[in-house]
């Protein structure tokens, strides 16, 4: 009965939380997108030297786990004596990591189609800038979204790690009453439902908008579906 009337008291604190954890990850999973199509479009028709670069961009971010980046880029901002808040340094870091992953997945659903495409656009009189943006983005796209869904939902745990840099997202509003109250087991219990709600509830989203831009018989839709 203690745990219960502990939630209680800690859940409106954990809803709000809940929504700059929301904040977070939207702002991040749309610099991704914005930021990971160029990339995506660079490493596969870009010249030699643009592959190379996006390559060790995807390499860095990738590589390097995404705590320490949060603390090279928080120290990057102390060091050059410039004040920002915790809430965009986290969005900053996970928005350029989730830009390495997105480009990935974009960049495999353009080389999943049909190489002719591109050369058939050239024939009819299109510039290259026009058959991708025309041609081959609208259909990676729409291959690309059961991946862009596994994204989100990973984006959305990594968040979690955020609240080390003080965020008042749902991990460092369930932290301080933990704290507070030594109920523990129940209230980080409580951050778990509500992390696998936002999860599911998204992924249901996703799960429609992929039905819904489904071409029928559309090669490579079919075994994609999101879980």
């Amino acid at each position: 009965m203690n745990s219960l009337l502990v939630i209680y008291n800690a859940l409106p604190s954990m809803l709000a939380g809940s929504l700059v954890t929301v904040g977070n990850v939207t702002l991040s999973l749309g610099m991704g997108l914005v930021l990971g199509i160029p990339l995506a479009v660079g490493q596969v028709y870009g010249p030699a030297w643009l592959q190379r670069m996006v390559a060790l961009y995807v390499w860095f971010f990738r590589g390097v786990p995404i705590l320490v980046l949060l603390f090279l880029c928080y120290g990057l901002f102390i060091s050059l004596g410039i004040t920002v808040a915790p809430f965009f340094i986290c969005c900053l870091v996970l928005g350029c990591t989730s830009t390495a992953y997105q480009s990935q997945i974009f960049r495999g659903a353009m080389q999943s189609l049909p190489k002719g495409q591109l050369n058939a656009a050239r024939a009819l009189g299109m510039s290259d800038a026009t058959g991708i943006r025309s041609i081959i983005l609208p259909q990676a796209l729409r291959l690309s979204l059961p991946g862009w869904a596994n994204e989100f939902s990973i984006l959305l745990k990594d968040s979690a790690i955020c609240y080390v840099l003080g965020t008042q997202d749902i991990m460092a509003r369930t932290s301080f009453a933990a704290a507070r109250t030594h109920e523990h087991l129940a209230l980080y219990a409580t951050a778990g439902a509500l992390y696998f709600v936002l999860t599911l509830a998204v992924l249901r989203a996703l799960r429609r908008l992929e039905q819904k831009v489904h071409v029928p018989g559309y090669s490579g839709a079919d075994g994609m579906g999101i879980g």
